[in-house]
């Protein structure tokens, strides 16, 4: 199944944002495009990642990628959504990528633009859409928790 794909940034990510866009259009994904639509030195990643983290949570069939410098941020305001589950990926153990699906149901990868190549982020894209959640119990018992908050 292709999920809708909302996907979000500010400056710091723009560039990796469009990139990523292009090889999701490519792929098949329909794609919402949050924004920021130009490149603007002085916005603000909340602006464009709560709204994105709103649909993402309203829509199970959904899923969002988010870029910053580090992601760091973004993932957090994204967090703050209740139904909003965002896991960040900066490089190096791709393995991340595949735990934020299997254990933690991760609807929003957020990606650290300063950090990663195009090819690489396109590899973490890639498998985080492939793997599914894992359906443990014990998982699934931890996210509603979470998402109880």
């Amino acid at each position: 199944m292709k999920h809708k794909i909302f996907i979000g940034t500010d400056h710091a990510g723009f560039e990796l944002k469009e990139s990523i866009k292009k090889y999701l259009i490519d792929s098949g994904f329909e794609v919402k495009d949050m924004g920021a639509h130009s490149l603007n030195k002085d916005d603000d990643y909340p602006d464009f990642i709560v709204p994105l983290a709103k649909k993402v949570a309203a829509d199970q069939n959904s899923r969002g990628i988010i870029f910053g410098s580090s992601g760091q941020g973004e993932a957090i305001a994204a967090n703050r959504i209740k139904g909003a589950r965002a896991a960040m990926y900066y490089g190096n153990n791709i393995d991340i990528i595949k735990l934020s699906r299997t254990h933690n149901n991760a609807n929003i990868l957020s990606l650290g633009a300063k950090f990663l190549a195009k090819e690489e982020a396109i590899e973490a894209v890639k498998l985080w859409l492939e793997t599914d959640f894992g359906n443990e119990e014990r998982h699934g018992r931890r996210n509603k928790k979470l998402d109880d908050i």
